[in-house]
């Protein structure tokens, strides 16, 4: 499935997935090609690899503008990666995408420029998350001049965090949140919370629990769908970008 058109005036994101699994490296381009806004470059599968993509798409005038860097490659670290690229002039941000947790790791990332860090195992749903942060963050910089204040710098470095997954209410797990918000994402129609519960694989009343934190997110909207008889049923529609949900709830 490709991508979705961009909007006017406005290129795609260029992803280069650095990836030494070949099955991994394929779901990776796959949900890219899924984000509307992005598209795939290219993949590789080590630090020389590349860095000579890199260097030749810059040469043709086709910067990259991010990586989904794996940090454990056949050929050296990601990390390793990252100071070459800096030295040698690239500007291309990158998102960790490892299973690296301990948390000096985390820091080096940091300090190495990775603006965001992402854990294997992930659902769909958390990648999604992370891409749509990062062309928030984007689009913000799309003006030139001086920023209008500290507030504007700091909604723009806010755009990359993810209080929702990092933070959740007690009770809520994130892999049932990523189910939950998958389903919602990819229905043609809006779901009722029987429907989402479901197709996720839970109850009726969690999968309602987990649709209401996606409200309150600001990723769903709700709305009542009235029947023939008996109270109304509310309907579940996805609004955080990149879902198929336009139409009301379905039969």
């Amino acid at each position: 499935m490709s991508a979705a058109p961009p909007e006017p005036g406005r290129p795609d994101i260029a992803v280069l997935v650095v990836e030494d699994d070949p099955v991994a490296a394929a779901a990776h381009a796959l949900y890219v090609e899924r984000e509307p806004g992005f598209r795939t470059a290219g993949t590789v599968h080590g630090c020389a690899q590349a860095l000579r993509f890199l260097e030749r798409e810059r040469a043709a005038g086709r910067p990259v503008d991010l990586l989904l860097l794996d940090l454990y490659l056949p050929d050296g670290h990601g990390l390793q990666l990252c100071g070459t690229l800096r030295a040698a002039g690239h500007t291309t941000d990158v998102i960790a995408v490892t299973s690296a947790r301990d948390l000096a790791m985390v820091r080096r990332a940091v300090s190495a420029g990775v603006v965001q860090y992402l854990l294997k195992p992930f659902a769909a749903a958390a990648l999604h998350d992370r891409l749509e942060r990062y062309a928030r963050y984007r689009d913000t910089f799309t003006r030139t001049g001086p920023a209008t204040g500290q507030d504007e710098v700091d909604q723009a470095f806010a755009l990359l965090r993810s209080p929702e997954r990092t933070a959740l209410p007690k009770g809520l797990s994130a892999p049932t949140l990523d189910a939950v918000a998958g389903v919602l994402r990819e229905a043609r129609t809006g779901l009722s919370a029987g429907a989402a519960g479901t197709a996720a694989g839970v109850s009726r009343i969690t999968a309602r629990r987990y649709l209401e934190h996606l409200v309150d997110s600001g990723l769903a909207s709700r709305e009542p769908r009235y029947g023939a008889v008996g109270r109304p049923e509310l309907c579940y529609r996805w609004t955080g970008g990149g879902g198929n949900s336009r139409e009301p709830c379905g039969s």
